[in-house]
């Protein structure tokens, strides 16, 4: 069911890291988040680039919270978890993640804003 946070939440965070590391703020990217039954906002929202980022991880956590909606509900519209078409069949086989397919939509980079800091 993609509109459960097991599985929404794995895919926003996905697309969180990806476009950490995809727009150049670090090398590698962990990115977390924790909910709570019946509480529509995230109980927290973590970012750790083991030392890889180009800006503290406290920053690329702001933009992270700026550019990606880790509300339930907005996940599932953001994603577009709900639409049909049997995307979630071909998960089945080789998992959810890594694929280059239009339809795994939470693999797809997000731009992101931020400045560079100078050399």
């Amino acid at each position: 069911d993609p509109t459960k946070v097991d599985r929404s939440g794995a895919y926003i965070v996905r697309q969180a890291a990806k476009s950490v590391v995809a727009n150049g703020m670090a090398r590698r990217a962990l990115v977390q988040v924790s909910y709570a039954i019946g509480v529509p906002e995230p109980l927290s929202v973590f970012v750790d680039t083991y030392g890889t980022g180009l800006i503290p991880d406290k920053e690329i956590l702001k933009i992270v919270k700026e550019n990606f909606d880790f509300r339930p509900g907005m996940m599932t519209i953001n994603l577009d978890l709900k639409r049909g078409g049997g995307r979630f069949l071909k998960t089945a086989a080789y998992g959810h993640f890594g694929r280059d397919d239009p339809d795994f939509t939470w693999e797809v980079v997000k731009p992101l804003k931020w400045e560079k800091p100078q050399a």
